[in-house]
């Protein structure tokens, strides 16, 4: 099991993209008459994006999308947007934020995942663990998809709430686990706390042995908590492109939340199925929601606005180093506003 320890005193600093980095960046697939139409994706194992999704119900008409590989990392896939790698990434908002803070090129165009009732992130503990408190964290593992993000920073917040000093946050040690070994991991006594969300959280609480200590829904109720980016860049030069393909996540978003769960399963199984990457689809069965809080995936705003605040409270960000009209746009979103 390969795994990264951190303090707190580095959080958020694996997301300090240089602004020489960042400013090198491209905008991707190279523009001709009209705006490319081939976007450039990274995707995740076992899972479909709403992308993903949007191609197979047809609402992405003439855009065609194009995987080049798998990410277990959002910091990572916006990173891969920023620099060109692909031609649009997604992550938690925060980590959004930080990367913005260092200069990177980068919009957000809709949100694409949340936390609700069907949807989230709990951090679980084996069912005879002593662990029952914050408290009880202090000198423990905790084992999550990535350092520096949405999983860090709930962990992060429960702690703060629950009355932990500085130095005992300190104490804390959130671990890299790759989502699919997480449960695993945790069974395993690897680590002492796994953070669990979507199918690999349902698929190990049906399994049963484990319990949560808590989620991000109880922390903060429903919320947007990731939006899809893409680079100034891009968006100048591919206006209409960039159009239906937020479009086509919106409409998305909506044909997930109004359709039968079983009939998004079987869709979802599908996809899975004739895209031939060798996965197992088994896990699917256990999806509930994509968690996007507002219709069509449009941004109010208040969901970046809080990472802003947080970042600057923490000091991972200087006050007014981030512009939050800057940060994103829903000019691009045609999807109907009613949800119907």
């Amino acid at each position: 099991m390969a795994t990264t320890a951190s303090t707190r005193r580095q959080f958020l600093t694996l997301l300090g993209l240089s602004t020489v980095a960042v400013s090198c960046g491209t905008a991707g697939a190279t523009a001709g008459k009209g705006g490319t139409k081939t976007l450039r994706y990274q995707g995740w194992a076992g899972q479909v994006t709403l992308p993903e999704l949007a191609e197979d119900l047809g609402y992405l008409k003439d855009v065609k999308l194009e995987w080049v590989g798998n990410t277990i990392s959002g910091p990572q896939d916006i990173q891969s947007a920023a620099t060109g790698q692909v031609d649009f990434g997604g992550a938690f908002n925060g980590a959004v934020v930080k990367l913005a803070a260092n200069n990177a090129p980068i919009k957000s165009v809709i949100s694409y995942y949340g936390s609700d009732k069907h949807a989230y992130s709990g951090y679980y503990v084996l069912e005879d663990s002593p662990i029952r408190s914050a408290r009880d964290l202090i000198g423990k593992k905790v084992g999550m998809n990535t350092l520096g993000a949405h999983a860090e920073a709930m962990l992060d917040i429960h702690l703060q709430r629950e009355g932990l000093s500085p130095a005992d946050i300190d104490k804390v040690e959130p671990l890299v686990v790759p989502p699919v070994n997480t449960e695993q991991s945790l069974r395993q006594k690897q680590i002492d706390v796994a953070v669990l969300g979507g199918v690999l959280r349902d698929k190990a609480l049906a399994t049963g042995g484990i319990r949560p200590l808590f989620t991000d829904y109880e922390l903060l109720g429903a919320f947007s908590a990731g939006t899809y980016v893409m680079t100034e860049r891009f968006l100048k030069q591919n206006p209409d492109t960039v159009r239906t393909f937020v479009t086509a996540v919106g409409k998305a978003i909506e044909w997930a939340r109004t359709t039968p769960h079983e009939e998004v399963v079987a869709r979802m199984t599908s996809i899975v199925k004739k895209r031939g990457r060798n996965e197992d689809a088994a896990a699917l069965k256990y999806w509930r929601s994509f968690g996007v809080a507002e219709t069509a995936g449009r941004i109010t705003g208040k969901e970046l606005q809080l990472w802003i605040d947080w970042l600057t409270e923490r000091g991972d960000i200087d006050k007014g180093q981030v512009t939050l009209s800057d940060l994103y746009t829903n000019e691009f979103n045609a999807a109907p506003k009613s949800g119907s």
